[in-house]
């Protein structure tokens, strides 16, 4: 069954979907335009801070920031 776990949890090559963006309205805005939105499928790339995920191909990097959380849904990407 699949569980959920921030971002920053996922192991180099596991993927997930995004299920819950915590923080503020501008925070949350910010990572919708550059395309993390509920229900999306990421790969983790690599660990740590920062961290680099694959989105539709795309590869973004993220610091850690306690300011906004992305939560995810590991086992459940396509």
């Amino acid at each position: 069954m699949p569980h959920l776990v921030p971002l920053q949890f996922l192991d180099s090559g596991q993927r997930a979907r995004i299920d819950q963006l915590l923080g503020r309205p501008d925070e949350i805005h910010r990572l919708e335009e550059m395309g993390m939105r509920v229900g999306r499928d990421i790969e983790m790339v690599r660990p740590g801070s920062p961290c680099i995920i694959k989105l539709d191909g795309t590869r973004l990097a993220f610091r850690n920031d306690d300011s906004f959380s992305v939560l995810v849904r590991v086992g459940e990407a396509g």
